[in-house]
């Protein structure tokens, strides 16, 4: 994006909440850049010189991976972020939801657009959770006189360095069934995601507006995309149950109820937001590359890799013992 501010609000102050993630340094960099002033609300306690020009983005509540870190819900979150916007009363509102609340369908139009029914998969609480969020934060926004807010519904986020677990999970995910064919799929760079929130804050939009990169991924090129794994490709069922166990013992990333994800269509059109000046600079191919370059390994953390390792370690001991006493057993029956 270019340097100079270009918003029609002129500078204003940006309270930025998810300041320190991938996409939070990203999008404070920009803002900063364009000549406004940004300050890190992460706590909730900053304070604010009167409120005409300013600007509440808030990167957390669709943040699975700091949720899971931290130990709380969407919905905690987003009774959090109400709250602030009701002591702040802030002139405009940037929320980041997912395009995960429309559910995946396999009735679904392809692509999805803003207008679609919200029909998120009922065992993916996450995605759950986040439409109910959407619909606090639009209560809110009607409650009061003149509160705008920005709702971006993102699809999976890829980056060599800002992909989110459920981004790994979908990619690791996609393009692995067998006898059936796999659905279109939608990879977004976070530098894009990054410029689209920076529209919605100089635009002062108001409403919902999907993420996504133009076009899609087909089933058959996910196939010839995906890097070589050791797992074959399974049955529906049979990758209900590897995938649950992989997730529980960090052998995976496939959370449970995101499965729905990789076999139905959910593919979304970002017509609104281009009409607004946002343009991707990166394809669906080239953000999924991005973001699958590195083996499931890389992806946990080193305490687990650690347990991981041990446990291996152990079960070797385990398996040569049991070798040894069937050699010795085999040996006596032959004395």
């Amino acid at each position: 994006m270019e340097a100079a501010p270009v918003s029609e609000h002129g500078a204003m102050t940006v309270m930025l909440r998810g300041s320190t993630t991938p996409l939070g340094r990203a999008v404070g960099e920009r803002l900063v850049c364009r000549g406004h002033a940004v300050v890190n609300d992460d706590g909730g306690h900053s304070p604010v010189v009167g409120t005409a020009n300013v600007v509440i983005v808030d990167l957390t509540v669709g943040d699975h991976d700091d949720l899971g870190r931290r130990g709380t819900s969407v919905t905690d979150r987003c009774e959090r972020l109400v709250e602030r916007l009701s002591a702040v009363e802030p002139s405009r509102v940037v929320v980041l939801s997912s395009a995960m609340v429309y559910g995946a369908h396999r009735t679904n139009p392809v692509p999805l657009t803003e207008d679609a029914v919200l029909r998120p998969d009922t065992e993916f609480v996450f995605a759950r959770q986040l439409a109910a969020a959407e619909a606090t934060i639009e209560r809110w926004r009607t409650s009061g006189n003149d509160r705008r807010v920005a709702v971006l519904r993102p699809s999976v986020v890829a980056a060599a360095a800002g992909s989110s677990s459920l981004g790994r999970a979908v990619a690791h995910a996609g393009g692995r069934r067998v006898n059936a064919d796999d659905p279109p799929m939608q990879f977004l760079h976070l530098s894009d995601l990054a410029d689209a929130v920076v529209v919605a804050v100089e635009t002062g939009f108001d409403g919902v507006a999907n993420v996504a990169p133009d076009g899609w991924i087909a089933g058959d090129r996910l196939r010839s995309l995906a890097p070589a794994r050791w797992r074959p490709p399974l049955p529906d069922r049979w990758a209900e149950v590897v995938s649950a166990l992989g997730w529980r013992f960090q052998r995976g990333p496939i959370p449970p109820g995101l499965l729905t994800y990789v076999r139905s269509p959910w593919v979304v059109t970002s017509e609104r937001l281009r009409d607004l000046g946002w343009v991707p600079t990166v394809t669906n191919e080239q953000a999924y590359v991005e973001g699958t370059d590195g083996a499931w390994w890389s992806t946990i953390t080193p305490k687990r890799r650690q347990e991981i390792a041990l446990g291996a370690s152990v079960g070797a001991i385990v398996a040569l013992v049991v070798a040894v006493i069937a050699l010795v057993r085999r040996g006596r029956r032959g004395w």
